[in-house]
């Protein structure tokens, strides 16, 4: 399967679904989406428009477990599109995006989370 290669990652990863808002370049048309999975290295969401690879963009991320948003930086590293099911729908677009100019206290918090996620099986929600 190819998400096998996919999952051999730098970073410890885990589902887990928080809201995110992604601006593009452009800081205009802020998109929201849930994310698929996440690491302090980067996630995994699912978008309704693709970004375009190798897009810089500014992302605010909603953990759940902090009463304000993790603001950092990103690039798109990789986009797949999911053809949809009945033909009605508009695709979309699984996304990696990679973390960049993320305070060292965003990190940990990140990773504390995916530690959490993997010793208990469960999420904080």
């Amino acid at each position: 399967m190819m998400w096998e290669d996919i999952n051999k990652r730098k970073f410890p990863r885990a589902k887990y679904k928080c809201l995110i808002r992604v601006l593009g370049e452009n800081k205009t048309n802020p998109v929201e989406a849930v994310t698929e999975n996440i690491s302090s290295g980067g996630m995994c969401v699912v978008l309704d428009v693709n970004i375009g690879l190798f897009k810089k963009v500014s992302l605010e991320v909603f953990l759940g477990t902090e009463k304000r948003a993790v603001s950092c930086a990103g690039v798109v590293v990789w986009v797949v599109k999911r053809h949809p099911m009945v033909k009605a729908e508009q695709p979309k677009y699984d996304t990696g995006i990679e973390f960049s100019n993320m305070l060292e206290e965003d990190r940990k918090s990140i990773s504390n989370l995916v530690k959490h996620i993997d010793e208990t099986g469960r999420s904080f929600s």
